[in-house]
């Protein structure tokens, strides 16, 4: 019983060092793998240099499997630390780490996968939890509900955007005419969106004095296709009243974020979280 009651304390241990970081023990083995993860950034970066891969190839490659070997160590410690293994290994983050781990390993398989290490830079999204910036967690989480409450809106608008790509494109190739590049309507119409867009490869370019009159609206329009999309997501971002007095907190058990700080129980499944 008590060699369970061990093993158990244990886990939790391991789950509170990983998932969470309210504690040092915890920030610190994150600010770790942050600074683990630069570093394996980095050296995927270097062996894309031809002259530095060729002299220190090797130190490079040990330097790799050193880390995808961190790296598979932390993934099985997630994996064994919480109740339900696949809530993980199907999260956001777990496929994430699932991806940053597998390359090196691929190697043996597929040629050329070793690029794929790259992968890793999604890991960075660990910042804000690492950090402890609940402020930031709650923000993000405002904005995803904004950008989901906005999307009929930003649809509409972006219908409404498309029409009027179709319609400039074909005056313009009336007005221009294929001596002056305007070519056919769809060719038009891609100058259009690129006008609008304020892109502007200047590949076709308006040669009438109409033509140029009409290019000048469809530019002053452009500011539109960045004003009003900002506008609807904002008023959307100010309705949103989400608390912000949250921690990094990790149920052992479903992996729901963002308790309250002096939460007891899971939100999502009732679960007693770590202390």
């Amino acid at each position: 019983m008590e060699k369970k009651a061990n093993k158990t304390s244990w886990r939790e241990k391991i789950h509170e060092i990983i998932y969470e970081a309210d504690t040092p023990e915890g920030k610190l083995f994150d600010v770790i793998l942050l600074i683990i993860i630069i570093a394996s950034i980095l050296l995927v970066m270097l062996e894309s240099v031809e002259s530095i891969d060729f002299k220190y190839h090797d130190y490079l490659n040990i330097g790799e499997w050193i880390i995808t070997i961190f790296f598979s160590i932390e993934y099985i410690l997630r994996i064994i630390s919480i109740k339900k293994p696949l809530k993980y290994v199907f999260s956001f983050y777990g496929i994430i780490d699932l991806l940053s781990t597998i390359p090196m390993y691929l190697t043996f398989i597929l040629v050329g996968s070793h690029s794929l290490v790259a992968l890793r830079a999604l890991r960075l999204l660990r910042v804000f939890r690492i950090l402890k910036l609940a402020r930031y967690t709650g923000a993000s989480e405002k904005l995803t509900l904004a950008m989901r409450a906005s999307k009929a809106k930003i649809s509409v608008f972006l219908f409404f955007i498309v029409i009027v790509c179709i319609i400039l494109g074909t005056v313009m190739y009336m007005v221009e005419g294929q001596e002056n590049g305007f070519t056919n309507i769809p060719k038009s119409i891609y100058w259009a969106i690129v006008t609008l867009t304020t892109v502007g490869f200047g590949d076709i370019a308006p040669q009438t004095p109409l033509g140029q009159l009409i290019a000048s609206v469809i530019m002053i329009l452009g500011y539109a296709v960045i004003a009003i999309p900002t506008g609807i997501v904002s008023s959307e971002l100010t309705k949103s009243t989400l608390n912000e007095d949250v921690n990094t907190q990790s149920c052992p058990n479903c992996l729901k974020e963002k308790h309250k700080d002096n939460a007891i129980y899971c939100y999502n499944c009732g679960s007693v979280l770590n202390p």
